[in-house]
């Protein structure tokens, strides 16, 4: 599959948590201990079928990059 997304995150899923709608998903990306977090619908993850371990690629398409400096 071709995607016009330019920022793929691929990464393993540390955690699935299924709420009654949402679903909370954790993934470490690749080559370092960062983890990121996406909230997508229950119906989503459970077709997908998310769990721990499982490989996956992070998709981010936004129209704005927040940075902060630390203190």
């Amino acid at each position: 599959m071709k995607l016009s997304i330019r920022n793929q995150l691929a990464g393993e899923v540390v955690s699935v948590t299924l709420g009654a709608v949402n679903a909370t998903v954790k993934i470490r990306i690749d080559g370092g201990e960062q983890i990121i977090t996406s909230s997508i619908t229950k119906e989503a993850a459970e077709e997908l079928g998310l769990a721990e371990g499982k490989r996956v690629v992070a998709l981010v398409k936004a129209s704005e990059v927040s940075v902060g400096v630390p203190d």
